[in-house]
């Protein structure tokens, strides 16, 4: 898989092996790494945005997604995208 694009749709296997289809909301990139916020796509079709749940996944160098193992590194991705989205709010 290539670089992964915003509003790009790609299916996952979630704890159960069941596929579940998510949508990339914003690619982040911090120290080398990037990662991408998605959220699953049946999610993002409701109407209430309070009821989106967002999670992370870093990409790497082959364009392969795996999921954020430590506290810590979720933290600091999901500090960056705070940021990023209150620079966009300003914009």
């Amino acid at each position: 898989m290539g670089k992964a694009e915003i509003g790009e749709v790609f299916t996952i296997s979630d704890e159960n092996n069941e596929d579940q289809e998510v949508e990339v909301l914003a690619s982040i990139t911090n120290e080398g790494i990037e990662y991408v916020a998605v959220s699953f796509v049946e999610d993002l079709k409701g109407e209430n945005i309070e009821d989106i749940d967002v999670f992370f996944l870093k990409v790497d160098e082959d364009g392969d997604f795996s999921a954020i193992e430590s506290d810590e590194e979720f933290e600091k991705v999901s500090l960056m995208l705070d940021e990023m989205m209150d620079e966009e709010e300003l914009d």
